[in-house]
């Protein structure tokens, strides 16, 4: 086994302890498994893409790290974590502060490993490769609230509402992806400020970046009597 490899199983071996943990009679046996599916679609497709695509072992640590937290969330549901009412304590909140977090996480942990994928296979560079995580990071997170409420519409009430985790807050879908949008925001720009600090040419890039190419043209229609007519 490659040395790098060790690291790789001990990412796993956490994960696994911890999921193993939560899974081991939860609060709320039906919420657990509403929010597993995310563990059951994710964790396989980090693997399959993994052999295609190999992230650094930073991004695999945010990524296990994120995961860490949500199955932790599983075990007791959203609002039932106890350091969530410790944050409840220290912000003086009227609900637990866990999805909150959790919330945060999906943009700080996440957004990187968005941005080396985007940088690795489309090339992105400059200011798209800050810009591109962040909206990419937000669009998951709406994804997340679209498939939150579709799950609290048509399944068993109780574990609906434990997985929709509002917690009687009307706004709890726009603040959880404000949040989000703020992790992500914060990790770009800290990125940006370690690139500024240790590349000469971080500024030029960005400006590069939003230069309009010289033999641009606009596409739309044009693009569509082109193509129209290479099909004759």
């Amino acid at each position: 086994m490659k040395r790098w490899s060790w690291y790789y199983a001990f990412l796993l071996a956490l994960f696994l302890a911890v999921w193993i943990w939560a899974a081991i009679d939860p609060l709320l046996p039906d919420g657990w498994l509403l929010e597993n599916y995310l563990v059951f679609l994710f964790v396989p497709l980090i693997f399959i893409t993994g052999r295609y695509l190999k992230l650094s072992h930073f991004s695999y640590t945010l990524i296990t790290l994120f995961m860490i937290f949500h199955v932790i969330g599983s075990h007791y549901t959203y609002a039932q974590v106890p350091f969530g009412f410790t944050l409840q304590e220290w912000f003086g909140s009227s609900r637990n502060m866990y999805d909150r977090l959790v919330h945060l996480t999906f943009g700080l942990l996440l957004s990187y490993p968005v941005r080396e994928v985007f940088v690795r296979i489309t090339k992105t560079k400059g200011f798209w490769g800050y810009y591109f995580p962040v909206e990419l990071t937000l669009a998951f997170s709406a994804l997340y609230e679209l498939i939150e409420w579709g799950a609290a519409a048509f399944v068993n009430p109780d574990a609906g509402l434990a997985f929709l985790g509002a917690q009687g807050d009307i706004w709890d879908a726009q603040k959880d992806m404000l949040l989000a949008f703020l992790g992500a925001l914060f990790t770009m720009t800290l990125t940006f400020f370690i690139n500024l600090w240790y590349r000469t040419d971080a500024i030029s890039e960005i400006k590069e970046s939003l230069k309009v190419p010289d033999r641009d043209r606009p596409m739309g229609e044009r693009t569509l009597r082109d193509l129209m007519q290479r099909s004759r």
